[in-house]
């Protein structure tokens, strides 16, 4: 019985787990402990390793070498010369002494730019984007756009592009648009003087909940990415009192973005909107004002679980 994938009369295939409709080019070598999926796109000089998986329509361009501990998930695109760093000196002495490989994983629907280079044991999440040419040395979070060496994060998958909030609340004359999940700018009253600027805030007038708790976040390195999670029941409001920052509000559906860069403009987040904040300049100062004291149970971290808890919301199951 012939094999239910192609590969060419000058690859080298030891695996047998293979799965149907992949095609593996000219001069390929892929070792007898490999797994690769279905309807994959094997180029040319591709050498996959033992104990590498490889999941359904995933893409993997010339001069690639995928090294044991990879694990690729389904949709994932790898362009041409990507390197996946062999271990490190010190990562090889450890497991002399314990046995283990670090494991270094591509989610679902991400894409790796040609000549990248991703260091052992990271993670790069679903549908996150690595430029070409970036230096992956930490774990990229989903939805993520990272470039330069080493990477940091420049944007997120299918945001509305930034914009500063100064610009946004003058342009608009004090009637901001409607951002995600609910969440919108909010002008923060308050007083010009040659003597110095003061902004004041009231529970229930500009903001639509008790102040219950105030917290601040500072000295962030740029580089650096906070929040990555929603709230079941918190409303907060933001306020980048020094120093500027980017913002990404997320309902399931839409993604914006902003920058808070005027201790005159808040952004006001209600429940269930899945909030980032990251590309903190060196100097700045994040106010946060939430309507409840610290309860770790009102965190959702995950967005899998976040999307569903969404989705349950917004469409529920008939009884």
């Amino acid at each position: 019985m012939g094999e239910s994938f192609f590969r060419h009369p000058q690859a080298i295939v030891e695996s047998d787990r293979i799965g149907p409709g992949t095609r593996i080019g000219a001069f390929a070598h892929v070792l007898p402990g490999a797994v690769i999926g279905s309807d994959c796109d094997i180029c040319d000089h591709v050498f996959i390793e033992n104990d590498v998986v490889i999941g359904d329509r995933v893409t993997i361009q010339c001069g690639v070498h995928i090294w044991k501990g990879v694990r690729i998930e389904d949709g994932v695109f790898i362009g041409p010369g990507a390197a996946f760093a062999a271990e490190l000196v010190q990562q090889v002495s450890r497991r002399a002494a314990q046995d283990s490989i670090p494991c270094t994983a591509v989610k679902r629907g991400a894409a790796i730019g040609a000549n990248a280079t991703i260091l052992p044991g990271v993670l790069i999440g679903e549908n996150a984007v690595v430029d070409p040419g970036a230096v992956v040395t930490l774990n990229v979070p989903r939805n993520a756009v990272v470039s330069g060496n080493p990477a940091t994060i420049t944007s997120y998958v299918d945001a509305r592009p930034a914009s500063a909030t100064t610009l946004r609340m003058n342009s608009e004359a004090g009637s901001p648009k409607v951002l995600a999940g609910g969440s919108r700018i909010v002008r923060v009253p308050g007083v010009l003087d040659l003597r110095g600027n003061l902004v004041h805030l009231t529970s229930r007038v500009e903001i639509p909940f008790e102040i219950q708790r105030v917290f601040f976040v500072y000295g962030v390195p740029s580089r650096d990415v906070r929040g990555e999670h929603a709230h079941r029941t918190l409303h907060q409001l933001l306020i980048c009192v020094h120093g500027a920052c980017h913002i990404i509000v997320d309902d399931g559906s839409r993604r914006d973005e902003l920058i808070l860069d005027d201790p005159a403009v808040g952004l006001y987040i209600p429940p269930m909107v899945w909030s980032i904040q990251y590309k903190y300049s060196p100097d700045a100062v994040l106010a946060v004002l939430a309507s409840a004291p610290y309860d770790p149970s009102d965190y959702i971290r995950d967005y899998d679980q976040y999307l569903l808890l969404a989705k349950s919301l917004t469409d529920p199951t008939p009884p």
